[in-house]
């Protein structure tokens, strides 16, 4: 909830500030109102004045028309204006402005004129007007005469008693406003002195705290003087540097518990990266369980361990390697059932932790406590998503595991099985290689020496009966083929051995390829030209070894069947790799090499090699028109050399 929330309107600084300017300002406006109603009743009786002194003017005015005798419509307009002035005078005019002061004693006086004029010398002014005989006219011009000078009097008198009055409202408006003025200022102080007391005040302990603070002075705390805002503000900074301060206290400890906890990862890390580099290295499976089960051992300081490896077909465990434990038990327990014991229960239960074994069952026997181990904890090797084993790792101390330790040896167990389970995928590739080359290897075997052997059989059994029918014009005949089938024979035999010891320098297919050519020249008399293009990456080496063997195999069928002349070799090396082989020699037709399949080993093995490279193996051929076989390796399968 926030400050503007929680307080009550009354305590807010903002509601002081507001009721403070209003106050004041009605102060003000009330000052200012008082001293415009002293200016305006000033302005009127300063015209009431005026008008007042015209009324001594028009009474001798009116006194010298009448002793000239002028016309009785001077006269009336005397009257009239004289009647006007003094009406204006008793009833006031907003508009100009024109009135009397409100007085007691200037009223009675104004009075006094009107009566006087009206019951005296009005009459008298009109008697001289209307009067026709003129000793009658001429005394009633005399009566007004006489009675004009108490009566001008009276008007003198009722000036003097408005100018006695003005001038106290004069001093009564010098007074206001000197007063309004000292309002000012007084008003502008309390204002700053407020400020100061509910604003700049507060701000400037509470900017002195924040200063202190920031130099490292924990034990700073504001006064909370107020109600207010900014005695919300003090309760929370004073709240905030409690906390601060028990932080502070506490920092040290919780840097020493963060950098712990620092080692103890980097130390995991460190252990991870270790056993990762260890297991990814080409050790043999005992080596890596030997290696792996010192590291852990190490890692966890543990007395004792065991590797052990499950055979699924019989459900037994074996002892791969150990550490720290006698021969009495390793020949106990060197192959047991997975629920003989708990390292074989660990493979169905998942982790096993035993921090004590005298509390567990006392009628059940267990090898280890045997041993003098008083902990164990027992974790599976796992390789996708299988168990294929488990490790131990044995305490004679009771011996807790952590659950960062527990975490690290379950991770540690994974990075086991996966290494033991390529170890076992690069043994059986190895073998399948093996397999491979000796079934190529038979085959060259059978389509070159075997069928070699059989025709020199036969022609052996032919010189036998030779011999017994004393024939020597076939004994004759048989001897140059059995030197023939001898000496092809013995060709080959060196080129199988040629073949299988062949291996590349560097890399380096292109020179290979015109040395296997210029070996086949030399061979048999047949030309041949190579032309090698492109500028792509170089094959991996396993590719370019099957590459250099289908070539081997192809130069090695046209020297047996192709009686060809000429051999061209094209390779055209871009992200596409593709070997052409042709030959001028005589051909064979594509549907008899359908039909004997079997008796065509050598294209056979070209094309077995082939499909090891992932690539498209094709032969073209016709009787009379030579052979071209081509290879044709896309980039999706090329691997990165």
């Amino acid at each position: 909830m926030s400050t503007q929330q929680s307080l009550p309107i009354r305590k807010r600084i903002t509601f002081r500030i507001l009721l403070t300017t209003v106050i004041g300002l009605i102060f003000t406006l009330m000052a200012i109102a008082y001293t415009l109603l002293l200016s305006w009743q000033l302005e009127g009786g300063a015209a009431a004045i005026n008008e007042a002194g015209s009324l001594r003017m028009r009474s001798f005015r009116l006194a010298l028309v009448l002793e000239h005798a002028m016309d009785s419509k001077t006269v009336e307009n005397e009257l009239e204006q004289f009647n006007n002035t003094l009406f204006d005078l008793r009833n006031g005019d907003a508009k100009r402005p024109l009135f009397l002061p409100a007085s007691g004693d200037i009223m009675q006086q104004m009075n006094l004129v009107q009566t006087s004029w009206q019951d005296r010398m009005q009459k008298d002014a009109r008697a001289a007007l209307l009067e026709t005989d003129a000793a009658r006219r001429v005394e009633a011009v005399a009566r007004y005469r006489q009675a004009l000078p108490p009566f001008v009097n009276d008007i003198n008198q009722l000036v003097s008693m408005v100018e006695v009055e003005l001038s106290g409202k004069t001093t009564w408006l010098r007074l206001c406003q000197t007063t309004l003025i000292f309002m000012s200022l007084a008003a502008s102080v309390a204002m700053l002195y407020l400020l100061y007391l509910w604003i700049i005040g507060p701000v400037t302990r509470m900017r002195t705290g924040i200063a202190r603070m920031s130099e490292d002075d924990l034990s700073v705390r504001l006064p909370v003087e107020t109600e207010d805002e900014f005695g919300v503000l003090a309760i929370a900074f004073n709240k905030m540097a409690d906390h601060v301060q028990s932080a502070q206290r506490t920092l040290e400890q919780r840097v020493l518990d963060k950098t712990k906890k620092l080692q103890a990862q980097n130390h995991e890390v460190s252990t991870l990266y270790e056993l990762a580099a260890f297991l990814a290295g080409p050790h043999a499976i005992d080596e890596l369980c030997r290696g792996f089960l010192r590291r852990i051992m190490q890692r966890i300081q543990a007395d004792g361990g065991t590797v052990r490896i499950l055979d699924n077909q019989r459900d037994n465990m074996h002892i791969t390697v150990h550490e720290g434990i006698s021969e009495k038990m390793i020949e106990e327990e060197h192959c047991i059932k997975t629920d003989d014991c708990l390292c074989g229960a660990a493979i169905h239960q998942g982790v096993i932790l035993v921090r004590d074994f005298r509390h567990l069952n006392p009628q059940k026997r267990y090898r280890c406590q045997e041993e003098g181990f008083v902990s164990i904890a027992v974790f599976q090797i796992i390789a996708r998503q299988q168990v294929i084993g488990s490790f131990s790792l044995h305490f004679m101390q009771e011996r807790s595991i952590s659950g960062e330790e527990r975490r690290l040896l379950e991770t540690l167990g994974q990075n086991l099985g996966i290494a033991i389970e390529n170890q076992r995928l690069i043994a059986r590739e190895k073998e399948f290689a093996v397999s491979q080359e000796r079934n190529l290897l038979a085959q060259g075997l059978h389509d070159s020496i075997a069928q070699g052997l059989n025709f020199l059989n036969l022609q052996v059994q032919m010189l036998e009966d030779s011999l017994k029918r004393n024939d020597t014009q076939e004994i004759a005949d048989v001897v140059p083929l059995l030197r023939a089938g001898v000496e092809e024979s013995y060709e080959d035999v060196r080129e199988l051995l040629l073949n299988f010891r062949t291996r590349l320098q560097d890399s380096n297919l292109e020179s290979e390829m015109r040395n296997v050519l210029t070996k086949f020249e030399r061979q048999t008399g047949v030309r041949g030209r190579i032309e090698i293009l492109g500028s792509g990456a170089p094959l991996a080496p396993e590719q370019q070894l099957q590459v250099l063997f289908i070539l081997q195999e192809a130069l090695s069928n046209i020297r047996k069947h192709a009686q060809a002349s000429e051999v061209k070799v094209h390779v055209h090396n871009e992200r596409d790799f593709e070997l052409i082989v042709a030959d001028n020699g005589k051909g064979f037709s594509m549907e008899e090499v359908r039909k004997k399949s079997d008796a065509h080993v050598g294209l056979r093995i070209m094309q077995e090699r082939a499909q090891r490279l992932s690539a498209q193996f094709d032969i073209v051929s016709q009787p009379g028109a030579g052979t071209t076989i081509s290879l044709h390796l896309r980039r999706e399968e090329r691997l990165v050399a």
